[in-house]
């Protein structure tokens, strides 16, 4: 039986796709995947988080196999990568969940991840129930969540920074 999740250890890296992992399949639109795309281009695929987390939760990830933030590097690829997926959840959530006064975008960090494969999380409020709010909440030095604003300043490049200050 194929596994569900991707696996750590060496066979995890960067791939363009790998066929044992849940996204992977989900974003190279798998024959056995009934997973509905809310969105999907070249770069990025989205669709509903099966566990939701709050009025609307969705998943932003690459169609390329990046297993967490700590693979992401500080280059213009990643940064514009990293924007563009947020760029994708603000659009689903506008269009999705108009009334919302609060959003909320970011990834786990290991060892808090379920899934290595990178993926965005995008919450329209409020949290359902609203304990699972403890689920999206930074750790400080342990990690856990990090918000998608505080991630792309981690990986912006320095001439792209120097030229922004």
């Amino acid at each position: 039986m194929k596994n569900p999740f991707c696996f750590r250890g060496p066979a995890a890296k960067r791939t363009p796709m790998a066929d044992w992992c849940v996204f992977c399949d989900i974003a190279g639109r798998a024959p056995g995947s009934t997973t509905a795309l809310l969105y999907s281009d070249d770069k990025v695929v989205a669709f509903q988080d099966i566990n939701p987390s709050a009025f609307r939760h969705y998943l932003v990830i690459p169609i390329e196999h990046i297993p967490t933030v700590n693979d992401l590097r500080i280059t213009n690829e990643d940064h514009q990568l990293v924007s563009h997926m947020v760029k994708v959840g603000k659009d689903l959530l506008g269009r999705d969940a108009p009334g919302s006064e609060e959003h909320r975008f970011g990834f786990h960090q290991p060892p808090f991840n379920s899934i290595d494969h990178l993926h965005l999380h995008c919450l329209a409020l409020p949290f359902i129930p609203s304990w699972k709010q403890v689920k999206y909440t930074p750790l400080g030095p342990l990690g856990g969540f990090i918000d998608a604003e505080k991630l792309l300043e981690k990986i912006k490049p320095q001439a792209e920074a120097e030229a922004n200050s």
